[in-house]
């Protein structure tokens, strides 16, 4: 299933807030946001109130990013569901999340990939490698096909490669050539946000030695970027 090159309407995201998880995934559901059961059942399953970090426990169920520390967001659910849809993820796949953060989404990838699959998730700062293998732990104990790893993840994960699908969490000012080199050869797909002050959502299909490339809309997300940088540490 091939995306539209039109830029898709999201205006209806900022109304799909809820007072519950579940009343978050409903509407997300009834705004077209989710369309597929698989990832309707993974936000069902994985509660966001566990991957919010300090921020208030009244926010968890908002349609809005929220701040986890670190200078990094969990970002808005409206955001993930679609990321969900583009990826097409399948029982017993291999997936990366680049900037896996909090580790919600590692989490809502992993119940949809099964047992079968695996999902590994690299973030360069050590809290919140950490806090994210505790966030997952906590609510979802029975998940066991995920790994957390603590490293540069605008270099992958080589040594689980190749992926059939890489997600990326935070704006690159250009596509790193190793995550497309990381692709399953066969329909591999990378959805991640590109650009500076003017980002958009992309997605790359790889088919052997060719990739695709669709535009999907307009976006804003924090940059990617090495760990002195996000963390604004000054060489003294």
């Amino acid at each position: 299933r091939e995306p539209s090159n039109q830029t898709t309407h999201l205006s209806m995201a900022w109304h799909s807030s809820g007072s519950t998880n579940a009343d978050l995934v409903a509407n997300l559901c009834k705004n077209n946001l989710i369309k597929s059961p698989k990832v309707k059942e993974a936000m069902q399953n994985v509660d966001r109130k566990h991957y919010i970090g300090d921020s208030p426990k009244s926010a968890a169920y908002r349609d809005t990013p929220l701040s986890i520390g670190n200078n990094a967001t969990i970002s808005a659910p409206h955001m993930h569901a679609w990321c969900l849809e583009l990826m097409e993820l399948k029982s017993g796949n291999r997936v990366l999340d680049v900037g896996s953060g909090s580790g919600y989404l590692t989490a809502c990838m992993a119940h949809i990939v099964g047992q079968e699959g695996h999902v590994y998730g690299v973030e360069h700062v050590p809290d919140l490698v950490k806090r994210s293998r505790s966030n997952i732990a906590i609510d979802r104990p029975d998940l066991k096909n995920w790994t957390i790893v603590e490293g540069d993840g605008r270099n992958g994960v080589s040594d689980y490669a190749p992926y059939d699908a890489i997600h990326v969490g935070a704006a690159a000012s250009e596509v790193p050539r190793e995550l497309l080199l990381q692709l399953h050869p066969d329909g591999g797909r990378l959805i991640i946000p590109v650009g500076k002050t003017e980002q958009a959502l992309y997605m790359f299909v790889r088919n052997h030695e060719n990739v695709q490339q669709h535009r999907i809309t307009g976006v804003r997300y924090v940059p990617l970027t090495d760990l002195k940088s996000q963390l604004k540490i000054t060489d003294q």
